[in-house]
């Protein structure tokens, strides 16, 4: 498994992470016996960063990678959680003593006296430009509550902002083929900043693994069943925005894009690469980025996830193709949205 430095934090982490997302809610249901095995084996693959958040669950991700953290007392995890959606959303609400009252609990279901990585949650946009905000956050450090702080964005535009702030560490957001924007500003002004870029839903939300077809359908809890026009939350964060069925024509067309690259490669390589992991090991191989994290439902997954990692680098006609796709489907209606 390759590692990286984390932008500010200094910490040294796995390119392939692990989103927690749906080990809590919102992607049907994952007990936690299995949702132990899934870190268990992301570990065991050298996976050694898990994002999770305050409100996956109401604490329930973070609970189940507490208990897994106090299991494996020498595991070198890294554990980023976020904060900041448990309440309306609204900058009046992202003061200190909230962010104490969240930081609180996520240290008790963490099993942990310093949080690792604490990330703002996708917060309004003014909040971004709020010194009130980010001093907040810095005294945080300096009581040790947390150890580093970073954002989620929706958009590019809050992503330079924050990238801007001395003191952010982090920065995460939607980066997969059918999400090429922050390729365009963002990825190079975080190099140059040293800001670690967390990559999330390299999948689309599961389009880009190739396995839907436009009669596909999913649990009545899955967000890909009640946030495909932003009902709950963004847009975004339901196959990056996409529409549905327009995606898995574009999907069709990606597959085809990986299986030419399986054509040029070893026989050993080409028989394990899957588009799933082809679209993980296509926002790895972007220069920029610290980790990408990828969500697991079960084992097979979290270790299909990690071997990603050792996809070898997939070339300039492949990365031709993703651009063909992303204009010819996706462009016109996402590109300007976030």
């Amino acid at each position: 498994m390759p590692t990286r430095t984390l932008g500010r934090t200094g910490r040294t982490v796995s390119a392939i992470g692990l989103g927690t997302w749906q080990l809590g809610a919102d992607w049907g249901s994952v007990s936690e016996s299995d949702a132990l095995d899934v870190l268990e084996a992301s570990a065991e693959a050298g996976v050694t960063f898990f994002d999770t958040a305050d409100v996956y669950g109401d604490g329930r991700s973070e609970t189940i990678i507490g208990r897994f953290l106090g299991a494996h007392p020498d595991a070198d995890i890294t554990v980023a959680t976020k904060m900041g959606r448990r309440v309306a959303q609204v900058p009046e609400n992202y003061t200190l003593a909230n962010f104490r009252q969240w930081i609180d609990r996520s240290r008790a279901n963490l099993r942990t006296d310093t949080l690792d990585l604490v990330q703002l949650h996708c917060p309004p946009t003014p909040v971004y430009s709020s010194d009130e905000v980010f001093d907040a956050l810095d005294t945080l450090v300096s009581e040790q509550a947390i150890a580093s702080y970073g954002v989620s964005v929706e958009r590019c535009e809050e992503a330079l902002t924050a990238i801007a702030r001395p003191g952010v560490a982090t920065v995460q957001i939607i980066l997969n083929a059918f999400r090429l924007k922050p390729l365009e500003r963002v990825l190079p002004a975080a190099r140059d900043a040293g800001v670690g870029i967390i990559a999330r839903v390299p999948l689309a939300s599961g389009l880009l693994s190739g396995r839907y077809t436009k009669d596909t359908t999913f649990a009545p809890q899955d967000h890909r069943t009640f946030n495909r026009h932003g009902e709950a939350f963004d847009q975004g964060e339901t196959f990056s925005g996409v529409d549905f069925e327009t995606g898995v024509e574009a999907a069709g067309r990606f597959a085809d894009a990986v299986a030419s690259v399986r054509a040029q490669l070893g026989e050993e390589c080409a028989d394990r690469l899957t588009p799933a992991k082809a679209a993980i090991a296509w926002v790895a191989q972007q220069g920029g980025v610290s980790s990408v994290i990828p969500g697991a439902r079960n084992v097979d997954q979290a270790r299909s996830n990690a071997a990603a990692g050792s996809v070898p680098p997939l070339g300039d006609e492949f990365e031709t193709a993703v651009r063909e796709i992303y204009d010819e489907y996706i462009r016109a209606s996402v590109h300007d949205k976030w």
